[in-house]
């Protein structure tokens, strides 16, 4: 039998896809122009925020997996690029998750970084990296507000729960 925590982490690692995947759908129906506009926000606009996205979650992954940390890299591509690589990193994380055995879930993972040092079960971290996901997509949203969009879908993990079941 699953454990609670094993259950909810890849519940949301599947919520995590499902919300970037609404989130690029609607972004692919506006004007790739305007969303390349410069918009006062913790970045620039649309496309470095999902970019931030991608590598936060590529960055998390490797964590999980206890690889050498992916780093942090300037990417210069299409804007249809940065919408696939985000899918593609969300998706390479839930499929690690459904495939990591249950108590890998708990066991810690020892992280000494320059900017700090933790040691928390695994599951802690994917708590994190979603969390850390919605709050850019929130930040999408609202430069999107900023730049006329004003259908944006809903993408809290409480809707996601319901349209699943």
């Amino acid at each position: 039998m699953k454990t609670a925590i094993s259950l909810l982490t890849k519940n949301y690692v599947n919520y995590n896809l499902w919300a970037n995947t609404k989130l690029v759908e609607w972004l692919r129906t506006k004007d790739e122009d305007l969303m390349e506009q410069h918009v006062p926000s913790s970045f620039p606009g649309i496309g470095p925020t999902l970019e931030h996205i991608r590598q936060t979650e590529r960055y998390w992954l490797s964590v999980l997996k206890k690889e050498p940390s992916k780093t942090f890299k300037e990417v210069k591509g299409t804007l249809e690029d940065t919408f696939t690589g985000v899918l593609k990193q969300s998706s390479e994380l839930a499929n690690y998750i459904h495939v990591l055995a249950e108590e890998n879930t708990e066991e810690k993972i020892l992280i000494e970084s320059p900017w700090f040092r933790s040691d928390f079960p695994a599951f802690e971290y994917v708590m994190h990296c979603v969390n850390h996901s919605t709050y850019h997509r929130g930040q999408v949203i609202t430069i999107g507000r900023n730049l006329g969009f004003t259908d944006a879908p809903m993408t809290d993990y409480n809707f996601y729960n319901v349209e699943k079941q």
